[in-house]
């Protein structure tokens, strides 16, 4: 895969400060038949520390964003901002995460879910898209 955008998700899960990236992963292999998590990489507080957690490799297509996949990498920010902001150790994870990846393959369009599903909220209300994008430079 030759990504050339990043698109941006949440859980809509409560980030409990336990593993649930396993229980992500569990829930799109299981109960939606996909041979893997849907997303590239999770951010998610985890005992007290934020981490950048491996999903679906990158040389495969991901699963997170009905027919925008191809050529797109899926982060999947842990938690619910639709009803709360995204925790600064999260935000700064992400801007972290994102900043590598768009040098590292030349990427200059990143998109929330919404942008591209209208029926979805990622990656949330409260997320502040316009002000991660300006964080990025973009």
């Amino acid at each position: 895969m030759k990504p050339n955008k990043i698109i941006l998700h949440h859980s809509l899960t409560k980030d409990s400060d336990t593993v649930s990236w396993g229980a992500i992963r569990n829930f799109h292999t299981n109960d939606n038949g996909y041979s893997d998590i849907g997303y590239h990489f999770g951010i998610e507080k985890l005992r007290g520390q934020t981490e950048i957690l491996l999903g679906r490799m990158l040389s495969k297509t991901g699963a997170h964003c009905k027919g925008y996949n191809t050529n797109a990498i899926g982060i999947c920010f842990v938690g619910n901002f639709d009803l709360q902001l995204p925790p600064k150790e999260s935000w700064d994870a992400g801007i972290k995460l994102v900043k590598f990846l768009m040098a590292e393959y030349g990427i200059k369009k990143v998109f929330g879910h919404t942008e591209l599903n209208s029926h979805k909220t990622c990656p949330g209300k409260l997320f502040g898209l316009e002000k991660f994008r300006s964080e990025l430079g973009l």
